[in-house]
């Protein structure tokens, strides 16, 4: 099963509020901490999530920064 992944930049005291708002949706997606100091997360996003995962994070932007990261090669 291939994931899509989708790296943000978000206010790193929100990192485990955003963590247990993504388990309350069982399955859909699975965040990691790859920089706690920069607030730097990576989605794991199931297949066909996407735009469940995309409607969450467009909802919290209204109260948490969150911003897309490009990750470089």
């Amino acid at each position: 099963m291939e994931t899509t992944k989708k790296y943000y930049r978000v206010d790193r005291r929100e990192i485990s509020f955003l963590k247990f708002i993504f388990e309350s949706y069982d399955g859909i997606t699975m965040l990691s901490t790859i920089d706690p100091d920069l607030g730097i997360v990576e989605f794991c996003i199931s297949p066909g999530c996407e735009s469940d995962v995309e409607m969450v994070l467009n909802d919290l932007q209204k109260n948490i920064i969150i911003e897309p990261v490009i990750q470089g090669g």
